[in-house]
């Protein structure tokens, strides 16, 4: 769950005809050739450009599942967190869960914009304390840069002009991508707070560490839209972020092996975000943290109890299937298929 700021401590579409195919796998099911993510700062010019072309044309295709103010397959990508927020967060569930939604968008982009790559991260332990320095932010080859103004809408790249139909909060109604940069907070995602997580010798200890920093450092880094703990995945910096918090995550699984394959806890659902979120511009009102009426019943799915379990169900709302904790604690299984490199 992101903290209330006063409390964190300072420590054009050229899209392929053809849809690249998923990950290469035997009959069986068994991962065969792993797809393999690499840190945005070593892409090519090209590379970056195919990237963002996929994020644009996500942004394009029309909604098909008739989830609550979504208009394009990118929003509900973003429908699937915005939904969900509780159960996905403070819980033991919340790095199996973001690890499945990154390969959501990654299989999103692969098979229905032409996307040949594998999901890009961040590094933001390189960038750290100098986001605002940080090539993700190019106005030319990334994401464009910081907000401008009181509202903090982004005037450069991409996607300047796209307005994002969910949020802030659980709200629906369009709104632009808004970001206050702010590199006091991103020295949370420091390599010392990474290292001093990696030493958690139980899941129980590291997810909580891991959520707390780096993860917020990676999102009060950035500010704005990525501040909002609900609809935070309306800036499409947010896939580079997680998918890095998901290097770190499996980084610590590798240190134990097989062990941490099947190391899961934590409570179900969280008690709530808080409502006294501070400073304004920075993060969503307290209205917009309390879930719409009509919306989905906050329960963790094959999971009768408060305890995370294996065959928790995370839920993909229908945008990919879904899967249980246990399909997705090794990334280079047979659902997932990939690797860090």
């Amino acid at each position: 769950m992101l903290l209330p700021v006063a409390v964190v401590p300072l420590l054009g579409l050229a899209i392929s005809a053809t849809a690249a195919p998923l990950a290469p796998r035997a009959s069986n099911g068994t991962c065969v050739t792993k797809l393999q993510r690499r840190a945005w700062h070593t892409f090519t010019v090209g590379e970056k450009k195919a990237y963002i072309d996929a994020d644009l044309c996500l942004m394009k295709l029309p909604a098909t599942l008739g989830l609550p103010g979504t208009k394009n397959r990118f929003e509900e990508l973003q429908s699937i967190h915005q939904t969900q927020s509780q159960i996905t967060h403070g819980v033991g569930a919340f790095l199996p869960y973001h690890r499945l939604h990154m390969y959501a968008h990654e299989q999103l982009m692969r098979s229905e914009c032409g996307y040949k790559g594998a999901q890009p991260y961040w590094d933001e332990a390189r960038d750290a304390g100098k986001f605002a320095q940080s090539d993700v932010l190019d106005p030319v080859t990334g994401f464009g840069g910081d907000g401008v103004g009181e509202k903090g809408c982004i005037v450069d790249g991409p996607f300047a002009n796209y307005m994002n139909g969910l949020g802030p909060g659980y709200k629906i109604g369009d709104n632009c991508i808004y970001r206050f940069v702010n590199d006091t907070l991103s020295r949370m995602a420091g390599r010392e707070y990474i290292d001093f997580c990696y030493q958690k010798k139980t899941f129980m200890e590291f997810w909580p560490c891991a959520e707390m920093a780096p993860h917020n450092g990676g999102h009060g880094g950035v500010g704005g839209k990525m501040l909002d703990p609900i609809a935070s995945p309306g800036d499409p910096i947010f896939y580079l972020h997680h998918t890095w918090l998901d290097k770190i995550f499996w980084e610590w699984q590798a240190l134990d092996l097989p062990a941490r394959l099947t190391d899961i806890g934590g409570q179900t659902k969280q008690l709530g975000f808080p409502t006294n979120m501070d400073p304004g511009s920075f993060v969503p009102p307290a209205d917009a943290m309390v879930p719409l009426p009509g919306s989905p019943p906050q329960r963790a799915e094959g999971n009768p109890g408060n305890v995370t379990t294996l065959t928790h169900i995370l839920n993909m709302l229908g945008v990919i299937p879904n899967a249980t904790i246990g399909d997705v604690m090794d990334i280079g299984g047979p659902l997932l298929c990939y690797e860090y490199v």
